[in-house]
């Protein structure tokens, strides 16, 4: 399992869907690899990160937009 301690990432910026009352929010770094996005857990940012491909992310990206968010 990957952790946000190992990754060389230098700014994390939050989803711009989360709410600023702390509830569930997403942060991704935008500055990692060409090839993958890494997605944490605002709430826990020592703990586990989501690597996606970009093709990954854009499909889930079309899905929330599209009001489809239940992904399976």
């Amino acid at each position: 399992m990957i952790s946000a301690t190992d990754l060389p990432i230098r700014a994390w910026r939050k989803s711009s869907y989360s709410g600023q009352n702390g509830g569930n929010c997403l942060e991704v770094a935008d500055d990692h690899t060409a090839t993958t996005l890494p997605v944490r857990d605002s709430k826990n940012p020592h703990g586990p990160v989501l690597l996606f491909t970009d093709q990954a992310w854009t499909a889930f990206l079309a899905h929330v937009r599209d009001g489809q968010p239940d992904i399976r």
